[in-house]
């Protein structure tokens, strides 16, 4: 298997770009929030621990080969994506300190920040190179470039009518958890391992070693909790406002 030389540079890069952009908008966040600049300090160090600590073991095990399996193994890229979900899930629904985070962004900033997902191109450059399968890179390229270049839009119109685009944005985020499970799924079943249902070529290999393991075992999950904490945000903000009328009309 060949590796364009330029694929660790884009790939490298771009997360690395995501990464910035994520950290860079909480502390904007939370400056505009009035949080006290010891705890946005203490915040914005931790969440940058963490999502930095992640990326780090991604590649050390990228590295180490964990994730590539060939046509008599068993797959182990699963393990890659299901438990960063999991967790992050679970803390977005559960932990009142990353309640409190999510409350602090702008809704049109979790939405619009995914403008990164346009680089899923990668995929239909690579497939034309001959190095990714059809069956992987057409719904995987054209979905990720189609929810990356909406998200500006959709956060640019629930920035300016919040109540009439909650619809938009909800529709949007699950429109994007979507495209996210149809690439996964796709590129299960075309890398070779010992549960690969159908024989293409070329498989989808490529995408179980470095660099572009990255993107499923750090991209996709990071884009998913994105999702999640945008419909979290979305049901809390619905029904304050809801709390809030029936306070309003009792009152009345």
């Amino acid at each position: 298997m060949t590796i364009p030389t330029y694929l660790p540079y884009f790939v490298l890069t771009g997360t690395g770009l995501t990464l910035l952009a994520v950290l860079y908008g909480l502390n904007r966040s939370l400056v505009d929030a009035a949080w006290p600049a010891e705890e946005r300090a203490r915040t914005v160090f931790a969440v940058a621990i963490i999502l930095g600590g992640w990326l780090a073991v991604s590649v050390a095990l990228g590295a180490a080969g964990v994730y590539h399996s060939g046509a008599s193994d068993l797959p182990t890229i699963q393990y890659g994506i299901v438990p960063p979900i999991l967790i992050g899930a679970y803390l977005i629904w559960r932990s009142e300190w990353v309640k409190r985070i999510i409350a602090a962004v702008p809704q049109p900033w979790l939405v619009g920040v995914q403008l990164y997902r346009a680089l899923g191109v990668i995929f239909l450059i690579l497939y034309a190179g001959g190095k990714l399968p059809r069956l992987f890179a057409w719904p995987a390229g054209v979905g990720d470039i189609a929810i990356g270049l909406f998200a500006p839009v959709v956060g640019l119109a629930y920035a300016n009518a919040p109540r009439e685009a909650a619809g938009l944005v909800r529709t949007w985020n699950v429109l994007g958890i979507v495209d996210l499970v149809i690439a996964v799924g796709t590129g299960f079943i075309s890398a070779p391992s010992l549960l690969q249902p159908i024989e293409v070529q070329p498989t989808s290999d490529l995408m179980t070693v470095l660099p572009m393991v990255l993107i499923p075992i750090y991209l996709v999950p990071l884009s998913i909790l994105l999702h999640l904490a945008s419909l979290a945000k979305l049901r809390r903000d619905t029904s304050r406002v809801v709390s809030g009328k029936g306070i309003a009309n009792a009152s009345a």
